[in-house]
């Protein structure tokens, strides 16, 4: 007679933080979509600085319900780096080590990032600077701040390449995650480089192609899915560990 195997706490550990994992994905989801799409779809009108300060100055619990989104977005990365370097540091502890801190590099930069929209709050809100300023100067200034803000997250999303190039190895070595996920990590981080590069180094580059959208928003979707719904498979971990070498605790890949 064969009983029904019994889950050891750490076992349990590791399901819930992978659902965890997946929750944090999903909020992060839902706020970024109220940060940089809709707020400034609602406020931000491409090619008139007026009319944009104009928008955000009538609209601005509007403006700072997309900074407040960003926050979210912010708090829950920090938690998901620990969260992803806790499921796959048995895997490789350096190559974990090095995603997480990407991610939190990418987090740092985007957190200094939103002091341009406040720059921005600060010369809308009547706090004296707008007097030292005509209109169109006002207006200016409002728009370099947000194309600012702009380039500063291109930039903090170029740190996080290396940290999706790296969750797509760890993923593909596991054997507890499907390894088609990492394959679409690693294709996505493909994306992120080329884009972000893009961004920064081509004066006429706006849209994102598709062929380089596609894979990012896939990996996206697919790996928190798989984690809320299917967590890790512990069993294949553990039959994972017991072959691994010591080796993958260190440096070696």
């Amino acid at each position: 007679m064969t009983g029904r195997a019994v889950s050891s706490p750490a076992d349990t550990s590791q399901r819930k933080a992978a659902r965890i994992a997946g929750v944090l994905y999903l909020v992060i989801t839902v706020a970024a979509i109220v940060a940089h799409f809709y707020v400034p779809s609602e406020l931000i009108v491409p090619g008139d600085p007026a009319a944009t300060a104009s928008n955000i100055k009538a609209s601005e619990q509007l403006f700072r319900l997309g900074i407040a989104s960003e926050f979210v977005v912010l708090l829950s990365e920090i938690v998901l780096s620990v969260i992803l370097y806790g499921l796959f540091r048995s895997v490789n502890r350096t190559v974990s080590l090095t995603a997480a801190v990407s991610r939190l590099t990418m987090t740092t930069i985007h957190g200094m990032n939103l002091l341009n929209y406040f720059f921005v709050l600060l010369l809308l809100g009547g706090a004296g600077y707008s007097t030292l300023f005509t209109p169109d100067q006002v207006h200016a200034l409002v728009s370099l701040f947000l194309d600012a803000h702009s380039y500063g997250f291109t930039i903090g999303i170029a740190f996080l390449t290396i940290h999706v190039f790296a969750l797509g190895y760890l993923i593909v070595k596991s054997g507890y995650v499907p390894r088609v996920l990492g394959v679409l990590f690693i294709a996505a981080g493909f994306g992120y480089l080329i884009d972000s590069f893009a961004t920064l180094l081509l004066t006429n580059y706006e849209t994102t192609p598709v062929y380089l959208a596609l894979p990012i928003a896939v990996a996206e979707i697919a790996f928190p899915l798989w984690l809320l719904l299917k967590g890790v498979n512990v069993q294949a971990q553990d039959h994972g560990l017991s072959l691994r070498t010591p080796d993958a605790e260190g440096v070696g890949l």
